[in-house]
Protein backbone atom coordinates (compact mmCIF):
# COMPACT_ATOMS: atom_id res chain seq x y z
CA UNK A 1 0.00 0.00 0.00
CA UNK A 2 1.46 3.57 0.82
CA UNK A 3 3.32 3.06 4.05
CA UNK A 4 -0.05 4.15 6.27
CA UNK A 5 -1.75 1.62 6.82
CA UNK A 6 -4.56 4.43 8.24
CA UNK A 7 -4.31 6.18 4.52
CA UNK A 8 -6.90 5.95 2.12
CA UNK A 9 -6.32 4.69 -2.04
CA UNK A 10 -5.63 7.68 -3.81
CA UNK A 11 -7.70 8.23 -6.76
CA UNK A 12 -7.07 6.45 -9.42
CA UNK A 13 -6.83 3.63 -7.31
CA UNK A 14 -5.04 1.60 -9.91
CA UNK A 15 -1.67 4.34 -9.71
CA UNK A 16 -2.08 4.10 -5.54
CA UNK A 17 -2.95 0.86 -4.25
CA UNK A 18 0.42 -0.71 -4.83
CA UNK A 19 4.16 0.68 -3.80
CA UNK A 20 4.85 2.86 -1.56
CA UNK A 21 4.79 6.60 -1.54
CA UNK A 22 7.96 8.22 -3.61
CA UNK A 23 9.81 11.15 -2.55
CA UNK A 24 7.22 13.98 -2.93
CA UNK A 25 9.63 15.96 -5.37
CA UNK A 26 9.10 13.10 -7.84
CA UNK A 27 5.67 13.41 -7.22
CA UNK A 28 5.34 17.13 -7.23
CA UNK A 29 7.77 17.43 -10.54
CA UNK A 30 5.10 14.74 -12.45
CA UNK A 31 2.50 17.05 -11.62
CA UNK A 32 4.73 20.22 -13.06
CA UNK A 33 4.91 17.98 -15.94
CA UNK A 34 1.24 16.84 -16.48
CA UNK A 35 0.14 20.68 -15.87
CA UNK A 36 2.85 21.86 -18.58
CA UNK A 37 0.95 19.69 -20.92
CA UNK A 38 -2.33 20.70 -20.29
CA UNK A 39 -1.09 24.44 -20.75
CA UNK A 40 -0.07 23.84 -24.11
CA UNK A 41 -2.79 21.42 -25.12
CA UNK A 42 -5.43 24.52 -23.84
CA UNK A 43 -3.17 26.79 -25.93
CA UNK A 44 -3.39 23.77 -28.67
CA UNK A 45 -7.27 24.29 -28.61
CA UNK A 46 -7.85 28.41 -28.03
CA UNK A 47 -4.98 28.46 -31.77
CA UNK A 48 -7.72 26.15 -33.24
CA UNK A 49 -10.55 28.47 -32.36
CA UNK A 50 -9.13 31.76 -33.38
CA UNK A 51 -7.49 30.37 -36.39
CA UNK A 52 -11.24 29.37 -36.97
CA UNK A 53 -12.91 32.51 -36.17
CA UNK A 54 -10.31 34.83 -38.17
CA UNK A 55 -10.63 35.45 -42.03
CA UNK A 56 -7.37 34.61 -43.70
CA UNK A 57 -6.73 34.61 -47.92
CA UNK A 58 -5.84 31.19 -47.85
CA UNK A 59 -8.23 28.30 -48.90
CA UNK A 60 -11.32 27.86 -46.07
CA UNK A 61 -10.84 24.19 -46.21
CA UNK A 62 -7.23 24.29 -45.53
CA UNK A 63 -8.18 26.66 -42.44
CA UNK A 64 -10.65 24.57 -41.28
CA UNK A 65 -8.77 21.69 -41.26
CA UNK A 66 -5.62 22.83 -39.77
CA UNK A 67 -8.20 24.72 -37.15
CA UNK A 68 -9.61 21.46 -36.74
CA UNK A 69 -6.26 19.37 -36.31
CA UNK A 70 -5.47 21.74 -33.87
CA UNK A 71 -8.39 21.00 -31.34
CA UNK A 72 -7.63 17.57 -31.89
CA UNK A 73 -4.07 17.96 -30.92
CA UNK A 74 -5.22 19.97 -27.76
CA UNK A 75 -7.44 16.99 -27.34
CA UNK A 76 -4.91 14.69 -28.00
CA UNK A 77 -1.94 16.33 -25.28
CA UNK A 78 -4.67 16.79 -22.57
CA UNK A 79 -5.39 12.67 -22.85
CA UNK A 80 -1.67 11.76 -23.39
CA UNK A 81 -0.46 14.02 -20.51
CA UNK A 82 -2.81 12.23 -18.08
CA UNK A 83 -2.02 8.30 -19.46
CA UNK A 84 1.39 10.20 -18.59
CA UNK A 85 1.19 11.15 -15.04
CA UNK A 86 -0.16 7.74 -14.20
CA UNK A 87 2.26 5.85 -15.48
CA UNK A 88 4.87 7.60 -14.34
CA UNK A 89 3.52 8.08 -10.85
CA UNK A 90 2.88 4.34 -10.75
CA UNK A 91 6.26 3.58 -12.21
CA UNK A 92 7.96 5.90 -8.85
CA UNK A 93 5.72 4.01 -6.37
CA UNK A 94 6.87 0.41 -7.47
CA UNK A 95 10.44 1.52 -8.11
CA UNK A 96 10.34 0.87 -11.82
CA UNK A 97 11.94 2.94 -14.79
CA UNK A 98 10.01 5.68 -16.07
CA UNK A 99 8.36 4.94 -19.23
CA UNK A 100 9.34 6.25 -22.45
CA UNK A 101 6.73 7.41 -24.64
CA UNK A 102 6.82 7.78 -28.52
CA UNK A 103 3.80 10.24 -28.01
CA UNK A 104 5.63 12.92 -27.58
CA UNK A 105 7.35 12.14 -31.15
CA UNK A 106 4.61 12.00 -33.07
CA UNK A 107 2.81 15.01 -31.63
CA UNK A 108 6.00 17.29 -32.12
CA UNK A 109 5.75 15.53 -35.54
CA UNK A 110 2.13 16.86 -36.13
CA UNK A 111 3.06 20.34 -34.86
CA UNK A 112 5.58 20.49 -37.49
CA UNK A 113 3.26 19.57 -40.60
CA UNK A 114 0.62 22.24 -38.84
CA UNK A 115 3.43 25.21 -39.11
CA UNK A 116 4.18 24.16 -42.31
CA UNK A 117 0.66 24.32 -43.52
CA UNK A 118 0.20 27.06 -41.40
CA UNK A 119 3.03 29.13 -43.31
CA UNK A 120 1.56 28.21 -46.74
CA UNK A 121 -1.92 29.31 -45.18
CA UNK A 122 -0.58 32.75 -43.89
CA UNK A 123 1.59 33.86 -47.11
Amino acid sequence: MSGRPDQRVGWPSWVYREGTDPDQRFSLANERTFLAWVRTSMALLAGGVALDAVDLDGPRGLQTALAVTLVLLGLLGAAASWVRWAAAERAMRLGRPLPGTIALAWFSLALVVVAALLVVLVL
